[in-house]
């Protein structure tokens, strides 16, 4: 598995999955010095959540590493930018920078397999479950252009928005197969939709 310099974002509860796409607002002065550094280069930032706290808080092994596909400066120094997810990549170790953000090395993956796909039950399970799900959080969703998505589309877009906690977030991530991040987030929405049941609060 190759290794690479890579300068990360850490952000709680944000997930960037390969082949995704992930708008972001960017105003910390570290995180525009972050973009800019980036579109200097090669445009590639490390997303990857923090597993606490703080400015310098411990992160999860797994982040993913994305493109950032469009950006569009704002006239105070912020920037809007779309990350589109290349590959999942492992943290190696962190590198002693005198930059304001942080950079790692890390052992990048190669992108997944596009044509991996669902069986049908597995589809249909997915979808059933998700129509409960979002009935129960009063979501309005238009199943018919959900039902034209491509597999890959539908599960790693579920677990993007889904309000899962920033621990399930990382599960999902750390996935290593289509299949098995469609069970989890079946598993997931179970889940929640017990704790809503039983008079609790959503996984968010």
């Amino acid at each position: 598995m190759p290794k690479a310099r890579v300068s990360i974002f850490p952000l709680s509860g944000a997930l960037l999955l390969p082949g995704m796409e992930l708008p972001l607002h960017i105003f910390e002065p570290r995180y525009r010095a972050l973009i800019h550094d980036a579109m200097a280069r090669d445009r590639r930032i490390g997303m990857i959540q923090p597993r606490g706290r703080g400015l310098k808080p411990a992160l999860f092994d797994m982040g993913c590493l994305g493109h950032i596909s469009h950006i569009e400066a704002l006239e105070d120094g912020r920037f809007n930018i779309i990350l589109k997810g290349l590959a999942r990549f492992r943290v190696v170790r962190e590198l002693e920078v005198g930059t304001a953000f942080r950079q790692i090395e890390a052992e990048v993956e190669q992108a997944p397999d596009p044509d991996e796909v669902l069986s049908a039950v597995e589809r249909a399970a997915l979808e059933q479950e998700s129509q409960r799900f979002a009935k129960m959080l009063g979501y309005v969703v238009d199943w018919t252009a959900v039902s034209r998505l491509d597999d890959q589309s539908l599960v790693n877009g579920i677990a993007q928005i889904a309000p899962f906690d920033p621990a399930a977030k990382q599960t999902l991530l750390e996935a290593d197969t289509l299949n098995a991040r469609a069970d989890l987030i079946i598993q997931l929405m179970q889940i929640v939709g017990r704790a809503e049941r039983d008079g609790g609060t959503t996984m968010q």
